[in-house]
């Protein structure tokens, strides 16, 4: 089991305080964050892509090259990129770019994202979403494989055996799809070998399980089998305590996606609704270590994934609390699932490659 963390880095003021953190003390405390990570022995962190005041990265990969200069073995990963609305030669040469400088440590989360600016932004019509998406994706499979590339598509200019570089340090950059509840983008992942990042952060979990079956279905049908690893992605806030938890984290939990469910529509978060979802069969991680070990360990006997990314950051919480949820994920819940999903595996009669 994989653990590690992923961040937007918000930009909102402090829901309680007022204060705004400017864009350039925010990515100072995200390289911090990074580097407090791979310190604390956790294995990914993954940044997000935005194009929106309320957000401080735009581009992932020069974040996160900036943090490979000051860490040691932790994975890189956007969280994600939004692919329509990029080109995908370029995507690969940043990721290249980043796997060179850490020594093999970069990967790619792909996504259509959860917003919609960049489409505007970079020219891109709406009407397209789904189809860039796919074309797009299927480009950036052909750069990783090919250094020379013969391409044609819809919606980009095709390519005459021409040489994309540089290449990668490792053999093949993990490319991962991020999925949020769409049966379809299941079935493709699973169809392409491509890992699966499953977004949960609404709703029991159980209900996540026919996603999973789908994807790994797909992969085996298709000749993938052992089928790709299954990340779980949740929003998260871990504390000494578990009252401590629900309190630090709440006002900021709630001003975002209050703020956000404006846009679209959401009925508003309320504290019983926060304190719900922290419950073992809620969707967010929050709490101290011991509640975050049972919640991982019960999802994992449904979903058997091999990777858990949590979101601590939803809202601005204050670095130095952000902090401390990050050193006790590594410190206090890493060893202890790590320790009890072996032994599980070790028990475990058969690999649930399609179940």
């Amino acid at each position: 089991m994989e653990l590690g963390v992923y961040t937007f880095a918000e930009l909102s003021p402090d829901p309680i305080t007022g204060e705004e953190l400017a864009p350039a003390e925010r990515l100072q405390n995200l390289i911090e964050e990074i580097e407090l990570a791979d310190r604390v022995g956790l294995d990914v962190f993954g940044v997000g892509e935005h194009h929106r005041p309320d957000f401080a990265v735009s581009s992932p990969a020069i974040v996160l090259a900036a943090a490979a200069e000051r860490t040691k073995t932790i994975r890189l990963t956007s969280a994600v990129t939004v692919l329509s609305s990029d080109d995908p030669v370029r995507v690969y040469q940043d990721f290249a770019t980043l796997d060179l400088l850490s020594g093999g440590r970069a990967e790619i989360m792909v996504g259509r994202g959860s917003f919609i600016e960049s489409f505007p932004l970079f020219g891109y019509d709406l009407e397209d979403y789904d189809e860039l998406f796919i074309e797009k994706l299927l480009l950036l499979l052909n750069v990783r494989e090919s250094e020379r590339v013969t391409w044609h598509g819809r919606h980009r200019a095709p390519m005459e055996n021409v040489g994309v570089y540089p290449r990668s340090f490792q053999e093949r950059i993990p490319i991962w799809v991020a999925v949020g509840g769409n049966p379809e983008s299941a079935i493709r992942a699973g169809t392409l070998g491509l890992p699966m990042a499953l977004a949960i952060i609404g709703g029991m979990p159980e209900r996540f399980a026919p996603f999973v079956k789908l994807h790994r279905q797909a992969a085996v049908r298709a000749g993938h089998d052992p089928p790709p690893p299954l990340s779980i992605n949740s929003h998260g806030y871990i504390a000494d305590d578990p009252q401590q938890a629900i309190e630090e984290s709440f006002p900021a939990v709630s001003a975002t996606m209050n703020r956000i469910g404006k846009e679209r529509g959401w009925t508003p978060m309320t504290r019983a609704d926060y304190e719900q979802s922290a419950t073992l069969r809620g969707s967010d991680f929050v709490g101290a270590p011991k509640q975050i070990v049972e919640k991982i360990l019960f999802q994992w006997d449904i979903f058997h994934h091999d990777r858990v990314l949590l979101q601590f950051s939803v809202g601005s919480i204050p670095h130095e609390r952000i902090m401390r949820s990050i050193e006790l994920f590594g410190t206090d819940v890493a060893p202890v699932v790590r320790e009890e999903i072996a032994r599980r595996e070790a028990e475990r009669p058969t690999s649930p490659s399609a179940s």
